[in-house]
């Protein structure tokens, strides 16, 4: 496949028959040999056929295979010109984000208190496979329409929480009903659950300051302890993207679409199959919003009883909740004009840059939040999100995988992983000590190379650099 360089950490793939417009990859040479490897970039290309897609098919410096897209795949379809929706644009973990908590605490402070913390965490925190810390189905029901809204209604987090989740915590336009009895018995118990795989809760300390503007609107000071919390919409969120894809498939044939890879199912979004895989969609992403809610109440009260106070007096509020699975109605400019888009960031992060009337009041003269996390044992990163943003107010979601779960269990074993961390001085609460090894540093790509990238390509700028002291993992 032909790749042509157009700037520093640009790169371009010619369109070929059938390509609606041109792929366009940001990264550096060595992020690109991966994903070229991966035949990632080739995803790419077999998005840019999707009906009603602008600019380009496009992909972050985290770019990675997937379903259908890459990881780290974005996409924007003209709704009036006949733009498709696709789950596979969207992802199984619908909604799977990631949430920063700041506190008052310093490195020192964690230190005298770091087993209690990482006690109460280990206790209090749901992971795997098993049951969430919320049981109620009434309040599961208020949560598929309203998002973190209905469980800080139900007691969960504090009133100023809201105002710093995208979307305010809530995804309009859900329909419950469109969620299925499966769905709702797989996954309806997990509700207020961290999950497996790559997802996580992390204690993490301001390392390094870049931009001491933002860091200060974000709440962010230089030797803070931070808490990150990486997880999605559990086995709720999974099935509602297997049952979408099966009435999706069959969909495309009334439409008259055809696309490169069975993968890329889709349907226009002014259809009706397209109206209910949003409304689905939507309600899958409350029940996410409100899952990193409760985690994040819950992570509250572990530190409060580890350093025995109270939940306010730990002072840690809230600096950003931003999703990285989800498909979106947004206005941009296309082509000197203001279109409605279906914008699909899929491993992709929304980075909506300064003054943008979709951010609160304190946050629109910096710019949003982007949270990137490293993989286990390495640096995260805070940037902001700027403007001129050349990917629909998109920014990298992570590191991004550089080598697959079965070979990385092949470098080291889990509890190998596990004594590198703690000599390290990282504190280890694991699910599974055996899966570590899926979840090792050496299985993802340089995080701090993939922000370089999105710093030098605008599409978001370097806030705040953090590394790990403790982690709790799925």
């Amino acid at each position: 496949m032909e790749l042509r360089r157009t700037s520093d950490v640009t790169w371009e793939i010619p369109p070929t028959p059938g390509m609606r417009v041109p792929g366009r990859v940001f990264a550096s040479e060595a992020l690109l040999v991966k994903a070229k490897e991966d035949r990632a970039t080739q995803q790419v290309a077999n998005v840019a056929h999707l009906p009603g897609i602008v600019d380009a098919s496009m992909a972050m410096p985290d770019i990675h295979w997937g379903y259908g897209f890459p990881i780290g795949g974005v996409a924007a379809t003209d709704v009036a010109a006949g733009g498709v929706v696709s789950p596979g644009g969207v992802g199984f973990d619908i909604c799977c984000g990631v949430r920063l908590l700041a506190s008052k605490y310093t490195a020192e402070d964690f230190a005298v208190r770091r087993d209690a913390v990482m006690a109460q965490l280990d206790a209090r925190i749901p992971r795997g496979l098993g049951k969430g810390a919320i049981a109620s189905r009434a309040v599961l029901r208020d949560v598929l329409t309203h998002g973190a809204r209905a469980v800080l209604d139900a007691g969960y987090g504090w009133d100023g929480d809201l105002e710093r989740c995208e979307e305010l915590g809530t995804s309009a336009g859900a329909n419950p009903q469109a969620i299925s009895q499966k769905a709702l018995d797989r996954g309806g118990g997990q509700l207020g659950s961290l999950g497996a795989g790559n997802h996580f809760l992390e204690i993490q300390l301001v390392d390094r300051i870049e931009d001491t503007v933002a860091a200060e609107a974000f709440g962010l000071d230089e030797g803070m302890v931070v808490v990150m919390i990486h997880c999605g919409s559990r086995g709720l969120g999974h099935q509602t993207c297997t049952d979408q894809l099966r009435l999706m498939g069959t969909a495309m044939a009334r439409h008259g679409i055809s696309v490169p890879d069975r993968q890329l199912a889709c349907v226009p979004v002014e259809s009706g199959e397209g109206e209910e895989y949003l409304g689905a969609m939507a309600a899958a992403a409350n029940f996410a919003w409100a899952n990193r809610h409760v985690l994040a109440h819950e992570a509250r009260g572990a530190f409060a009883d580890a350093f025995g106070t109270s939940r306010e007096q730990t002072e840690m509020s809230l600096v950003f909740d931003v999703a990285h699975n989800l498909a979106k109605i947004e206005q941009h400019e296309v082509d000197g004009r203001a279109r409605e888009l279906c914008v699909h960031r899929k491993g992709a992060t929304r980075a909506f840059g300064p003054g943008h009337p979709d951010l609160p009041d304190d946050l629109r003269p910096v710019g949003q939040p982007v949270l990137i996390p490293g993989s286990m044992g390495t640096a995260s990163w805070v940037l902001a999100g700027t403007a001129g943003n050349p990917a629909f107010d998109s920014a990298a979601h992570g590191a991004g995988r550089l080598m697959s779960r079965k070979k990385a269990k092949q470098q080291e074993s889990g509890q190998d992983v596990r004594r590198g961390l703690e000599a390290d001085g990282i504190a280890v609460r694991p699910g599974s000590v055996k899966l570590l090894s899926e979840e090792a540093p050496y299985a993802y790509k340089d995080v701090d190379e993939v922000v370089d990238v999105c710093h030098r390509a605008n599409l978001a700028t370097k806030v705040a650099r953090l590394v790990p002291l403790g982690v709790v993992k799925g």
